[in-house]
Order: structure tokens, then sequence, then C-alpha cells
């Protein structure tokens, strides 16, 4: 395989270099950036963010042009990545919309649906958020509880979400609900476009144990959604389920970049931590366990590349975003895990008290444990590369 980018891809690697010097916030490439660490305030930056990089043409790059993308190749998605990664640009608030809600639409919505929601995505006029896990309905997302009973064009919607992502901030959710109840748990479930600012809905936050807000449980007390706010058909939600999902898992695996740009980092700070004097990198114990990360890294980049391969002949991503999924969020937390093995005594340290007054190793290492279940934990990645990849039989303890 040639893993060499063209001429081409070159030069839209340096015309997105050239408009992230020139767009990143004021003192973000040298680190004198100051980020608000009031909620609002950073919600209000993001969007900001967001929007300047749909008005430079940077949000949503692979989507159609009728669609307000500008039908960037696979391989030009990569260098994407890999830009925004080496410059640690700000994260995208509208996360979920962008790469998960928007292509489900794309591909399954009615016109209706993408005219009324695809723009406001892509500018960041909505943040979306994701209703699929409960309290009971974790995993096995074909054990929901969530019920949506008609009531004319209207449905009255009625139970229970936890893990929400960015839910505080949300104005839709792309929520699971069941309408109907069959032998088979997988139908009756139908997919919904629901507001999030209506009533009817009540989000309460989850304090991570890094200290940050991302997820909320949320509640659904005669919410309401309408007809014209379903994806696909009634009780066929699962297929629109998993559709997103495809989508979300290949998202997830893209972050390969971000592990590589966290292993080359890794690796300069074991050149200037010193113990007893010595850099780290001089005791060969640290060496090999260097060698073992890249090794996997690698491993994944090249798998990675190798799954891209076959979406380009397909057309649709597959089943093989669950090894690039898998692979990606375990292998961070060992990589997180082992920096702050790294830095000793002080890798428990965190804030101002960690090393050069910044906890960012600490901070990832606490928030890799969310990304092995985000998405689909790494027992279901396993079940689903067995089943669909490998041709094994089904768990019959599901």
């Amino acid at each position: 395989m040639d893993f060499s980018f063209s001429a081409k891809e070159e030069e839209f690697r340096h015309e997105l270099r050239m408009w992230l010097e020139q767009n990143l916030p004021e003192g973000w490439l040298n680190g004198s950036s100051q980020v608000s660490k009031d909620e609002s305030e950073y919600a209000a930056f993001l969007r900001d963010w967001q929007r300047k990089l749909y008005e430079g043409g940077w949000a949503g790059i692979a989507w159609p042009k009728k669609y307000g993308g500008r039908e960037a190749t696979l391989m030009e998605e990569i260098v994407y990545q890999q830009e925004m990664v080496r410059v640690k640009a700000p994260p995208l608030v509208n996360y979920v919309g962008l790469n998960m809600v928007a292509p489900t639409l794309m591909q399954i919505g009615t016109e209706e649906q993408k005219e009324k929601y695809i723009q406001r995505i892509l500018t960041g006029e909505e943040v979306w958020c994701q209703g699929y896990s409960e309290p009971n309905a974790g995993s096995d997302l074909s054990a929901i509880q969530t019920s949506a009973v008609k009531d004319g064009d209207r449905w009255i919607i009625n139970g229970q979400k936890v893990w929400t992502s960015f839910g505080h901030l949300a104005d839709r959710c792309f929520l699971l609900a069941r309408t109907n109840r069959f032998d088979k748990k997988h139908k009756g479930i139908t997919v919904f476009l629901l507001d999030m600012k209506q009533p009817g809905v009540e989000t309460r936050p989850i304090i991570q144990m890094d200290g940050q807000h991302d997820f909320n449980e949320v509640y659904l007390n005669d919410a309401i959604a309408y007809d014209a706010e379903i994806v696909g058909e009634v009780d066929e939600g699962w297929k629109v389920s998993i559709a997103l999902l495809m989508h979300e898992r290949t998202g997830i695996g893209a972050q390969v970049f971000t592990l590589e740009q966290q292993f080359n980092d890794l690796v300069s700070l074991t050149k200037e931590w010193k113990e007893d004097d010595k850099p780290l990198m001089a005791d060969p114990l640290v060496r090999k366990t260097m060698i073992d990360l890249y090794t996997r890294s690698r491993g994944s980049l090249l798998n990675y590349y190798r799954n891209l391969t076959k979406t380009i002949k397909n057309g649709y991503p597959g089943a093989e975003g669950s090894m690039d999924k898998l692979l990606v969020s375990e292998l961070t937390k060992d990589l997180l895990s082992e920096s702050i093995s790294l830095q000793g005594h002080q890798g428990v340290l965190w804030k101002e008290d960690a090393i050069s007054g910044q906890s960012y190793w600490q901070d990832n290492y606490l928030y890799s444990f969310g990304q092995t279940i985000g998405g689909g934990t790494s027992e279901i990645q396993k079940n689903t590369i067995a089943e669909r990849i490998l041709g094994l039989p089904k768990d019959m303890g599901r």
C-alpha cells in the first residue's frame, strides 16, 4: 500500500495550515491563549469556533457541496485530522451533529428534515446530542424502555436517558424510543429528532472523575415529538440507530491521529523528564515501553488505513469501524496510564500541582476510561468483530 500523499493532497494541507495560522484563537499556537473555565462562556467559545470553521469552509469538509461541504476525499479527511491534531485545535461542540446525525440524515432522512436541520448543524446554530443509553439499557440498546405514545400527529415521550454527551448544551437530540412491543426487542423502536428546549425535558449533570461535565442524565416527562421528526419508519428505528453507530465508530477510530500525536509528545517528554539527573529515556525499561507503544500505535494506524481503503471501495463504513474503535480506545488508555507511571510520585498530582503546572496527561488519563465505553463498550466491539468480521457464532449469553 502507498501511504504517501499526492501533490493535490499536500496543497490541501498547505491551504488548511495557512488558514489555521490566521484563524486559531489568539495565542493558541504558542500556548498563551486564555480560555474561560466558566461553562457557559466556554460553550460560547466553542460555538464561535465552529462558526469560524464553517465560514472558512472547514466544517463538514467531506459533506456534499449541496449541503455546504467541499466533498473532500477520505485522504483529504486524513490530512484534515492530522493538521487539527497537530495544532491541538479546539474541540467541536457539535461533534455529534456533524459526524453522526447529519451523515445519517443525508443517508436516511426526508428532504424536509435535510432542509430543516443539516445547515444549522453545520453552522453550529443547533447543537445535537444522542439519546441512546438508559439506566438498564447500555450495551444492549434493544432493551430501552423510554416510551413514545401516538396522540394525533404528535408523540408523548416518557423515560430516562443517561451518559448523554453534551446534553446540557444541546438544542436537539437524536432519540431512541419504544413505540411498540414485539417478541423481538429490536422491533418496535423509533428514532425521533427531539427538541431539547421544551418543558418536558430535564437535564441533570454527571460530574466525571476528572471534574469535567460532559455527560448528563436526561429525564423525559410528557415530552413532545411530531410525525415530521421521525427518522425512517415507525417501529423500524433499529436500522437507523445502527447506521448512526457506524458513523460514530468510524469517527472514534479516526482518533488514531490524536493517539499518534500523544505518543510523539510522550517520547519528547521522556527526554525532558529526569530521574537521578538522567533523562527517563536513558532507562532501557522506558525505551522498551516506548517501543511497545510505538509498535501498537503504528499497527493501529495501519489497520485504520486498511479499513479506510475498504470504505473508499464500498462508499460507506462497515463493521471494521469496531476494530478501529477498540484498538484506539484501549491503546489510548494504556498510553496515558504509562504517562502517569513515568512521572513517578508526581503522576498523582493534578491541576496546578502537576509537572509544569499543567495536568494534560492526568486529565486525559482520567477521561480515557470513558472512551472505552462511549460508542459501545470494548466488550461489545469484540462481539461485533467476532460475529460480523470473523464469522464466529453469536454470543448465546446475550
